[in-house]
């Protein structure tokens, strides 16, 4: 069941890890293949519950070790309707694999959370479309219709919060953030951004956060940004502006890489886990609010272990 839903400890301050590239670890160093990068299709299978519990136990055991909170991102992102519908997932099994997810993350926080490891059990929402290319961009209410179905999932299986992942486009985030306010459930927007610092769409980030703001009455609990390489938005990130204030977390990609490049890769760019984390502290130093801090493409639990080690002294 919900614990913090009306109390988001990371809101309190602290350190809060979150994973890393989960898709990408997941078939790259585990040899799994996910079509669409739908890593929630392995919920169905023991052996895949069982890769699941390993990856999430490895960034559990650090959280534990360095002494910080942890956000439990369930395995969700693509499991959406559309993305279901791709692997002959109705709409029923869609809400059902959505409810299994979060029942997955309450009972790896009912064997692990302990005094000085605060747990939140998060649910993940993707962009609709490809997260990379918003060539079809709907209205917030399309979205919030939308994205209503598998958010009301979370919210029934006692989710404490949720993520939406990547958003290319502030029209999709106010949809979600409405859709999550009518659940009651507390939503934190992490924007996607390319080489420029823009959103794919090219809005700003402060015109992004400005206008979901504007149109939620400041709806989301928190901002973050995800896919994204630090030297990509780091330079757009003003300590004044009162829009920066309201990012709290990170999830930086370890590959310098555009989202182009990084589609057309044929292997993983895991690029310098120790300068990664070495950035992430510039980072704090600079924003001191951000206290949610994982990764994307290309980072596994050695980048989180670097990137703690690196910030731990600065939260």
């Amino acid at each position: 069941m919900s614990k913090y839903r009306s109390r988001l400890p990371q809101l309190s301050g602290g350190l809060f890890l979150m994973d890393g590239g989960l898709e990408a670890t997941l078939i790259f160093h585990e040899g799994f293949d996910l079509p669409h990068f739908a890593a929630f299709h392995l919920m169905r299978e023991r052996n895949g519950r069982a890769a699941l519990t390993k990856y999430y136990d490895r960034y559990i055991a650090i959280a534990k070790a360095e002494g910080t909170g942890f956000i439990l991102e369930a395995p969700t992102w693509r499991a959406s309707t559309d993305w279901g519908d791709k692997q002959g997932y109705t709409r029923d099994d869609i809400a059902a694999v959505n409810r299994d997810a979060i029942r997955f993350m309450l009972d790896l926080r009912d064997i692990h959370e302990s005094a000085g490891t605060t747990m939140v059990v998060s649910g993940c929402v993707g962009p609709r479309g490809d997260g990379y290319n918003p060539s079809q961009v709907m209205t917030g209410q399309e979205a919030e219709t939308y994205h209503t179905h598998q958010i009301s999932a979370f919210a029934e299986a006692g989710a404490d919060m949720m993520t939406a992942m990547t958003m290319t486009n502030s029209n999709e985030a106010v949809g979600i953030a409405n859709a999550a306010a009518k659940v009651g459930l507390p939503v934190a927007i992490s924007f996607t951004l390319e080489t420029d610092g823009r959103l794919p769409t090219g809005q700003t980030l402060a015109q992004s956060i400005e206008e979901v703001d504007a149109a939620t009455a400041r709806g989301p609990a928190y901002y973050m940004i995800n896919c994204a390489h630090p030297t990509h938005f780091e330079s757009t990130l003003s300590a004044t502006d009162g829009w920066t204030k309201r990012i709290q977390g990170i999830r930086a990609n370890a590959s310098r890489r555009s989202h182009q490049e990084l589609d057309n890769a044929l292997g993983l760019d895991s690029g310098d886990a120790v300068k990664l984390g070495g950035q992430y502290r510039d980072l704090l130093r600079r924003h001191p609010q951000i206290n949610v801090l994982g990764g994307c493409c290309g980072t596994d639990y050695c980048h989180i272990e670097c990137i703690c080690q690196a910030c731990h002294p600065a939260a």
